[in-house]
């Protein structure tokens, strides 16, 4: 099966299925959708699946997700499904059948601006929810109802 692309070096898997594999560089695979491939790989292997995966990322439309595990529902149902966080992509058993090619490519800059956007969206809603409860606080009934 090629879930990881052509150009490892070396691997590590212990007992428990954690597991780590070394590529020659960063690099980029095309299947349905573009994947980002880190030097390093890791994540653990059970039945059917690949959790706490670090080390991939996934490009839907312009965006990068990193992918956080891969997981084979039923195997005669031919799709295997990709953990971006939000949702799971769906894909076909048959893209991954031989290994691709990995081309050399700078790592996914959307990734990090996707991540300091979201701090500095959590933030905001701290700061609000912040606000909320100050208003909300017994002690100054009062004073915040207008």
């Amino acid at each position: 099966m090629g879930l990881l692309p052509k150009g490892i070096q070396d691997y590590q898997l212990d007992n428990s299925g954690n597991f780590t594999v070394f590529l020659d560089r960063e690099c980029n695979a095309k299947f349905e959708n573009e994947l980002h491939y880190d030097r390093n790989v890791s994540g653990t292997l059970s039945y059917g699946q690949i959790a706490n995966l670090t080390g991939v990322s996934a490009q839907d439309l312009f965006l990068w997700f990193p992918v956080k595990g891969i997981r084979v529902d039923v195997p005669s149902s031919g799709l295997i499904y990709f953990d971006v966080g939000v949702v799971f992509k769906q894909f076909s058993v048959s893209l991954f059948e031989t290994p691709r090619e990995c081309l050399a490519e700078q790592p996914p800059e959307a990734v990090s601006k996707l991540c300091s956007i979201k701090s500095v969206f959590v933030a905001g809603l701290q700061r609000h929810y912040g606000k909320l409860r100050y208003r909300r606080d017994p002690g100054d009934f009062g004073r915040a109802i207008l």
